[in-house]
């Protein structure tokens, strides 16, 4: 009889029952599998250490550290080894929570029969398999500019491709810094893909594009009749991401009265709607980012929660050799959503765009090129497809020095500093092409401040030309 090897692998048998373990072993004692057997979840650690298992079989009822136990800490720890777990008769409600809580690849009931047994190890292992074939080709995308939707060549995008490697499959919190448009929400994006909760939900949270009278509700939920207008309960964003990831964009922004509560949450893992009266466990990895100094916004407790690990994004200024390579990828995605059939970038167009200091960072980089793929349609993007004055004014200067405005502002002794500030937000707003947050950053304000200076000023131009005014 000839023996397939196709699905040979090391298998792990966890089981408190000696006559059990040595019975399952047997099972697999033709040659194909490599076994190594443990009495209960803490020996299965310490066999983990030193070996490499492809599958792990795990009784769910054991002394000193049980099934569940084993599993729980397996999936804190970022450890994708598939695992079936074993139960005894009438316990099916144990075993599907054990799929459903803490991913089991499967489940068997005891007695266990080998054909099935069999079986199962073998679809696990080619499981197994997929996962690693999977991983290496991100790395070697990874290696060739490519990690998902960020793309880079350059060292600085190297490392950020290794620290999201690092720390994706754990269960650490992130804190990811850098300008407006860098793209810190594709690197949580990328960090939750490479985590083990990568098949639950990615729930993000602008925490600046919210009211302050509305963030509580939209973070930890609220019951109906909370507050004026809470017609319905409703889940706030912990419990959305359950199982998964929440994103919290802008995490400078959030308000004072909120972050003991937020922290609160971090600590124990329970959430309280607004205007209930019981906690709820949740579950869900937070990743923040921040375009400001959060030593000077948040609690240095919660800042210290929050920046377990950090990553910073690097401005697309200091790394303008991965312009071609960005270019390259987004007029692929451009020509798929547009219908166009751009090839490229002519060589004047590259240079000028390596001579841009790009304020809007990547976010800017799109914007100009799908303006300018949608005008090309076909064949290369030249100088004169590019938009203007907003990315190139004054193009017979310097890109770098350029300004967007046709004039000075005027400055006259004794006009009013609310007019004078109108002005400059104007100015800068038409300088960044209407990106309130880009805008803020340049003007040394937060995005919040930012709003409410136009309201306002807006306010106080409606007052102005109101009738009797």
């Amino acid at each position: 009889m000839t023996r397939s090897t196709a699905a040979s692998g090391r298998v792990l048998i966890v089981d408190d029952d000696e006559r059990q373990r040595s019975a399952l072993a047997a099972m697999l004692s033709d040659g194909n599998f490599e076994t190594q057997l443990a009495a209960d979840g803490q020996e299965a650690l310490e066999r983990l250490s030193t070996f490499s298992a492809d599958v792990i079989v795990a009784d769910l009822v054991m002394p000193r550290m049980d099934g569940f136990e084993l599993l729980r800490h397996l999936k804190q720890c970022g450890d994708l080894t598939p695992a079936i777990a074993l139960t005894g008769f009438g316990s099916m409600e144990k075993a599907l929570s054990a799929v459903h809580d803490l991913k089991a690849f499967w489940f068997l009931e005891k007695p266990v029969e080998a054909r099935a047994f069999r079986a199962l190890l073998e679809r696990a292992i080619i499981y197994k398999r997929s996962l690693q074939r999977t991983d290496e080709l991100q790395r070697d995308l990874s290696l060739r500019g490519v990690l998902g939707s960020l793309v880079g060549t350059s060292p600085a995008m190297q490392k950020i491709f290794s620290l999201i490697r690092q720390v994706a499959p754990t269960s650490a919190s992130v804190l990811i810094s850098g300008e407006s448009g860098t793209g810190k929400e594709l690197v949580a994006r990328e960090i939750h893909k490479g985590s083990p909760r990568a098949n639950g939900p990615f729930v993000a949270i602008n925490s600046a594009a919210l009211p302050e009278a509305l963030i509580e509700s939209e973070l930890f939920g609220h019951e109906r009749g909370a507050f004026t207008g809470a017609m319905e309960r409703s889940a706030g964003c912990f419990e959305q991401a359950q199982g998964g990831t929440l994103f919290l964009d802008e995490i400078g922004e959030m308000p004072q009265s909120t972050q003991p509560k937020l922290l609160r949450v971090l600590e124990d893992l329970h959430v309280r709607r607004l205007g209930g009266k019981h906690e709820i466990a949740v579950d869900a990895r937070i990743l923040a980012a921040t375009s400001q100094d959060l030593r000077t916004h948040l609690r240095e407790e919660l800042f210290y929660r929050l920046s377990v690990f950090q990553i910073v994004v690097p401005p697309l200024r200091d790394r303008k050799e991965d312009i071609p390579l960005i270019a390259d990828v987004m007029l692929q995605n451009l020509n798929k959503k547009h219908g166009t059939r751009v090839a490229g970038l002519d060589r004047e167009v590259l240079e000028l765009l390596d001579g841009y200091d790009w304020p809007g960072n990547v976010r800017e980089l799109r914007n100009v090129l799908e303006r300018a793929a949608i005008v090309t349609g076909t064949g290369f993007i030249r100088l004169k497809d590019l938009p203007s004055p907003a990315f190139r004014p004054g193009a017979e200067g310097n890109a770098k020095q350029a300004t967007v405005h046709e004039g000075p502002i005027s400055l006259k002794p004794g006009q009013p500093l609310v007019r004078v500030e109108e002005a400059y937000i104007k100015l800068t707003l038409e300088h960044v092409r209407g990106n309130r947050k880009l805008a803020a950053e340049m003007l040394g304000i937060s995005l919040r401040t930012l709003q409410n200076r136009i309201a306002a000023l807006r306010e106080g131009d409606a007052k102005a030309t109101a009738p009797g005014a």
